[in-house]
Order: C-alpha cells, then sequence, then structure tokens
C-alpha cells in the first residue's frame, strides 16, 4: 500500500530532515520514491541515515553498523 511521505520543498525538509539544498533533497526524494514502489517503507531514521551517507558524513567502514542503528 501506498504511503505519501511528507517531502516540504519550501523548508527543505522530507519527514522533518533538514537538507542543504533542493538538489540533494530532489534526488532523495526520487530515490525514496523509486524504491517505494518495490516496498521500500521510509522512516524518519532511515531518511537521515541516507542523507548521512549521500553527503560523506557516514564512512564505508561505519555503513552497517549506522544502516543496524537507523532500522
Amino acid at each position: 500500500m501506498y504511503k505519501p511521505i511528507n517531502i516540504d520543498r519550501t523548508n527543505l525538509t522530507i519527514m522533518g530532515v533538514p537538507f542543504p539544498d533542493l538538489d540533494t533533497l530532489d534526488s532523495t526524494a526520487n530515490a525514496i520514491g523509486s524504491n517505494m514502489f518495490e516496498g521500500f517503507e521510509p522512516t524518519e531514521k532511515l531518511v537521515r541515515f541516507y542523507l548521512d551517507w549521500k553527503t560523506g558524513k557516514i564512512q564505508e567502514e561505519h555503513f552497517l553498523t549506522k544502516l543496524k542503528e537507523a532500522l
């Protein structure tokens, strides 16, 4: 079942998670939307995790540990 997520392009947030710019927000929203067609159910923690990974705040060696924390 499709459940829309809260995307606020004025305040640059997805599910309350702030984004640094509109391009990053839009690319993240597109990635999340595509995965939702495959059954992915985003949460605020997972959106924050994705943003942190995409912007380089999560190092590759810590990826799985941080993902487990987000789940």
